[in-house]
């Protein structure tokens, strides 16, 4: 086997990987503005901090207001330029704190008693963070300076779990599209690697485009453009272009074929729930010893004959 022939293959499938992992990145982030999964995330630990009765009052306030990100209406509005503030998606953990004292009146005093504090946090609705700093208080901690502390670390480890919680939620949803894309294109990395493997200017275009990525930065935000690019190729990509299906109706045929067939989208699905940005990164270390290789050939070749000619 011809190493150099190999790293084209690989280079041709990690394009593809790529390409196929930038949709459904795109088709991520499209939906999730559209449902404001971010928002929604930290909307549930906003409530933990104060409770739902209270959770509207916490964002009504000036400095929290002022986070809301600002966003087209609806897909519609692209043509008007329609905006409205969305769901808060992010607040720095020093805002939250202020923002929580200033709702709670914990911020009116730089020092109060014990009865005063107490009679302060009693009127808060129930929730994790009356929880907390009634625990505080019961462990003697009463200063102003010492409960803001507190809550700022607090607050510090709650903001990273809804960060958490988006990440894990979005993940699952990557995960999701890419088994529905691969199912959708029937897009076989075996069968990719055999039409590669046999085809020197498939090969030869998948160099071209990877180091066309390369040169952009990975940087691809219309879906039509990753469209035309997976066009380029026409290897099989759709169910329409699949293999000969068995001709003999033998059990073993067909389950040897699926066998394949299922291994080979499996392959696609795990490969393209990986992100684009991993394959982008491979593709940076990959591609330049493959594009020096051919160089390598194309300058060698290019020798030989000149020293053929001058023989001659």
């Amino acid at each position: 086997m011809s190493i150099p022939q190999i790293l084209e293959v690989a280079i041709g499938l990690i394009v593809i990987y790529y390409l196929l992992g930038s949709v459904v990145s795109l088709i991520t982030q499209w939906i999730n503005e559209a449902f404001e999964s971010r928002g929604k995330a930290l909307q549930q630990y906003l409530i933990k901090i104060v409770g739902e009765k209270k959770v509207e009052d916490l964002i009504r306030l000036p400095q929290v207001q002022a986070l809301r990100p600002i966003r087209y209406k609806n897909f519609l509005s692209v043509f008007g330029s329609i905006t409205e503030p969305k769901k808060l998606e992010k607040i720095p953990v020093a805002i939250l704190v202020d923002a929580f004292f200033d709702l709670s009146g914990l911020s009116r005093k730089k020092e109060m008693d014990l009865l005063q504090l107490a009679e302060i946090i009693d009127k808060l609705p129930d929730s994790e963070g009356k929880n907390a700093f009634i625990s505080w208080i019961n462990q003697g901690v009463t200063n102003i300076a010492d409960l803001r502390m507190r809550t700022t670390a607090y607050f510090t480890g709650l903001m990273e779990q809804a960060a958490d919680t988006f990440r894990a939620r979005a993940r699952s949803f990557v995960i999701m599209l890419s088994i529905g894309i691969t199912i959708l294109l029937g897009t076989d990395s075996i069968q990719l690697a055999e039409t590669l493997w046999t085809n020197v200017e498939l090969r030869a275009i998948a160099a071209a485009q990877a180091d066309a990525v390369v040169a952009e930065g990975g940087a691809n935000a219309d879906l039509s453009d990753l469209l035309d690019d997976l066009d380029q190729f026409s290897i099989k990509i759709g169910w329409w272009q699949t293999q000969e299906f068995p001709k003999s109706p033998d059990v073993e045929a067909w389950a040897l074929f699926i066998f394949w067939k299922a291994l080979g989208l499996g392959i696609t699905a795990v490969a393209v729930s990986q992100g684009a940005s991993f394959w982008y990164d491979v593709l940076k270390k990959v591609s330049s010893p493959a594009t020096s290789t051919s160089s390598s050939k194309s300058s060698g070749g290019g020798s030989s004959s000149t020293s053929s000619s001058s023989s001659g």
